[in-house]
């Protein structure tokens, strides 16, 4: 049976949600995780920060325009453990300006994949995959990656049962 881990970074808080700024006490991101959990079993890792983002939405996707330009590496405030123990790696994030967080570079180039399956699930407001299933081919070399699921955020409560059956299918892949 393989082993199962699904890691996600999610902002709680002021997000963008279907064309205007609203306060989430879940990230859409942490939704759709739960979802693939539940789906698929496994583990469950939640990527922090080290340092907080700006609590305000505007602020904090300045600081992520900036760190991306800067191809900085926000440090983590906790590893996932025993990455070799898993078989499965489901990777949700937001799109941020395009790509994944720069959070989820700095866990992906330091964690060992190779041999693994990667399964990439994004959240956004519109934007799709962007280029982050490209940048995911880069920072997981020697990787199987499947196809990712991009989920409009506003809508993710109401996708739960795709979103699970996405899981199903591709762990069967």
């Amino acid at each position: 049976m393989k082993k199962i881990l699904t890691i996600y970074y999610s902002r709680d808080g002021e997000n963008y949600w279907n064309g205007e700024i609203r306060t989430l006490a879940e990230g859409n991101t942490k939704i759709a995780a739960e979802y693939i959990q539940e789906a698929v079993g496994g583990d469950i890792f939640r990527v922090e920060t080290e340092k907080d983002y700006p609590e305000k939405y505007l602020d904090c996707i300045e600081a992520a325009k900036k760190e991306l330009r800067e191809h900085a590496r926000p440090q983590l405030r906790k590893w996932p453990e025993d990455l070799d123990s898993y078989d499965i790696i489901f990777i949700g994030y937001p799109n941020w300006w395009g790509t994944l967080p720069m959070v989820m570079y700095n866990l992906l180039e330091k964690s060992p994949l190779k041999g693994k399956t990667v399964i990439p699930f994004c959240t956004n407001e519109g934007s799709g995959m962007g280029s982050s299933e490209r940048a995911l081919g880069l920072l997981c070399r020697g990787c199987r990656i499947l196809p990712g699921l991009s989920v409009k955020g506003c809508e993710t409560q109401q996708r739960k049962e795709e979103i699970q059956n996405w899981a199903k299918e591709s762990v069967q892949k």
